[in-house]
């Protein structure tokens, strides 16, 4: 596809000449016309075709502006909306386990996108055109310095000028969605049989019926065994099963294997159940693959996108708003922090002995670590038999939060509770006709505390989407800068899911977090902080490298990660080489999502800091509604209105310092 940019030169020229007889949207206009002129090719119409087109569709008072954007804004909603409706319809079957079981339609139709020809479309008939013409798009930078001063109205009539800015046609749109749909199914279904696994001796640590998906239900079960009897052998046996997935050394048979027995730590496998002795049986860089197939769909729309060329610059100068470079600094001044010192020494205090790798997910600051998860289960598994009950229950959880019951009924209202086939999460709503989907796993015997804990988080998720759609002020303008801020809504409704349970009662929501709750706000930043530079390099590295086959990312991986761990990580946790920072499946099914989780972090202990001013419970509750009724500003603008600061890693270093864990 080949721009007609040389429409420009005489294109200026007469917007210049008329800009004396225009209203003050003039200078915009000009810039909306030369947009039109950069994406106009031999297919939409002639040179003449275009300025007659320009002439006759620019609007020429601010009334008439306003009239056309509510009408976009109409279309918009609605066509968001209708897509989305279809999309949960038609994967009910590979997310849900309440629906039939998923066959091969199903899973074709996973990878199917219903926008996938919407932008194709709305150039072809020029509504993309009209759009662009009238409200041009504004670089990140300008927002970020011309938006200080900007109206509600005018944000919203920057963020409709970011509609429609590349011309990607369908065809790479669909390959991309079906790369992503293909790399989220092979990680729903990438569950250890953790009663299979046996120690050196040939013991088995876990029960039959202990099934973890990786890498989220493996980390959860590593952290709730710190005091646990065999805690520690089972830690180990759990950090040896990450370093196979990571290097794909772990037996094919036993992803999702409920018939394989097997050992983590020895180089050859033993089925017990066959008696079958197999040697190099291992997975075949399935991992590596998936990652690769969705680089390759970026690959392909990298030359549709000029001002964006690779998929780096998209997500995180276009998705994110915040560079690569710039999270990069802000992670490394963390993570290469004196304060990381200070903290580690309080938990090797409390272990009683050195630091091994996986205590980076070491989980004893939290107020839960004190308490007996046996016995937290049995009360959430009362309170939570199916996703019903834990939806019947959500007015009481806002209302616990300091919402009144009508503001409470009214968000509640908005939010459906769905069984996942998954570890959960949050489905957004894309227009006010559907609900926001809180996606949940509910074993048989009800929602355990670990379920529990990550329905919490979601809830979060869900109360942000709600607010910044039903509650704003302009459809343009819903949603959050990016979703680091609604994972810090999330993470801050997770640290109170104690407090949520009814015989808890909130004592001090509105003061600061304990000193324990900062070491482990810092210790989970420090961990996620360092599995996002993995992340990132991983990236520039299969950008650097186009052709790589899957074993030679498997490998370049490996050495990044050992990179990053021997700087940042060896001198206070051990091990020289070690690759655990890699195991996240996110690296797999979420292309370069993960600096989204310490950012929201970041985003949250600010507003923790801003909330803890509130003088009780409904003040406390109002002001994180205020916050979140913001909606899509600029990442900066939106910290900026929200609490008085940029996004910064020092509020929780200087914390750090001035605190002594209880």
């Amino acid at each position: 596809m080949k721009y007609k940019s040389f429409f420009l030169a005489m294109l200026i020229g007469i917007m210049m000449a008329s800009c004396t007889s225009k209203t003050d949207n003039s200078m915009d206009l000009s810039r909306g016309a030369q947009q039109v002129a950069a994406l106009w090719t031999a297919e939409d119409g002639t040179q003449a075709e275009m300025m007659q087109f320009i002439q006759e569709h620019e609007c020429h008072t601010d009334s008439e502006r306003l009239v056309l954007f509510e009408s976009l804004s109409r279309i918009l909603e609605n066509m968001y909306q209708s897509a989305d409706m279809l999309t949960v319809e038609l994967l009910r079957p590979t997310q849900l386990t309440n629906a039939a079981e998923p066959q091969t339609p199903d899973w074709i139709m996973s990878g199917y996108s219903p926008l996938a020809h919407f932008s194709d479309d709305m150039f072809a008939n020029k509504l993309a055109f009209v759009t662009i013409l009238n409200f041009p798009h504004y670089t990140l930078e300008e927002k970020n310095t011309l938006g200080r001063n900007w109206t509600r109205q005018e944000w919203a009539y920057a963020r409709m000028g970011d509609v429609f800015t590349t011309r990607v046609p369908a065809t790479v749109k669909t390959r991309i969605a079906q790369a992503l749909a293909d790399a989220e199914n092979y990680i729903a279904d990438y569950n250890i049989y953790m009663g299979n696994l046996r120690t050196e001796d040939g013991r088995q640590l876990w029960p039959e019926d202990k099934i973890l998906l990786s890498h989220w239900n493996l980390r959860d079960e590593l952290k709730a065994l710190y005091g646990a009897e065999n805690g520690q052998e089972k830690q180990e046996m759990i950090y040896q099963v990450m370093q196979r997935i990571v290097n794909q050394t772990i037996p094919q048979q036993a992803v999702n294997g409920k018939d394989y027995i097997w050992n983590p730590g020895a180089s050859s496998q033993s089925n017990g159940k066959s008696g079958l002795r197999r040697e190099g049986d291992s997975e075949p860089y399935t991992r590596y693959a998936r990652i690769l197939d969705i680089a390759r769909a970026y690959f392909a729309e990298d030359p549709y996108c000029p001002t964006a060329p690779t998929g780096i610059i998209r997500n995180f100068e276009g998705e994110v708003e915040i560079s690569a470079a710039e999270l990069d600094s802000l992670f490394r001044a963390l993570v290469g922090s004196e304060q990381v010192k200070t903290v580690a020494a309080e938990i090797r205090a409390r272990l009683g002995r050195d630091l091994r790798p996986y205590d980076i997910w070491y989980d004893g600051f939290k107020a839960r670590a004190a308490l007996n998860e046996d016995e937290l289960t049995a009360t959430t598994r009362k309170l939570y038999p199916d996703a019903n009950a834990f939806a019947a229950d959500m007015p009481r959880l806002l209302t616990q939060m300091g919402f009144y019951s009508e503001d409470a009924r009214a968000i509640a209202r908005h939010i459906a509770v769905e069984p996942a086939r998954g570890s959960g999460h949050a489905w957004p709503c894309l227009g006010r006709q559907e609900d926001a989907r809180l996606r949940t796993r509910i074993p048989a015997a009800g929602m355990d505390y670990k379920g529990y804990n990550i329905a919490v988080h979601e809830f979060g998720h869900c109360v942000e989407q709600v607010l910044d759609l039903y509650f704003i002020d302009h459809y343009m303008l819903s949603g959050v800068p990016n979703t680091a801020y609604t994972e810090a809504s999330a993470f801050l409704w997770q640290q109170r899911d104690l407090q949520l349970l009814p015989k808890s009662q909130i004592s001090n929501v509105k003061s600061q977090m304990s000193n324990n709750e900062v070491f482990d706000q810092f210790w989970s930043m420090y961990e996620i902080m360092g599995v996002s530079l993995v992340d990132m390099s991983m990236w520039k590295w299969i950008y650097s490298h186009p052709d790589a086959t899957p074993k030679q990312l498997c490998e370049a991986t490996q050495q990044i990660a050992k990179e990053v761990w021997n700087q940042y990580y060896e001198p206070i946790l051990g091990e020289h080489d070690c690759i655990l920072l890699a195991v996240y499946s996110h690296m797999v099914n979420a292309p370069m999502y993960l600096p989204n989780y310490p950012l929201g972090h970041i985003v949250q202990f600010q507003l923790e800091e801003h909330l803890a001013k509130c003088k009780n419970q409904q003040e406390f509750a109002a002001e994180y509604a205020r916050i979140y009724k913001l909606g899509r500003l600029t990442p900066k603008e939106w910290m900026r209105q929200a609490v008085g600061a940029e996004p910064s890693v020092e509020p929780v270093l200087r914390a750090i310092e001035n605190s002594q864990p209880q």
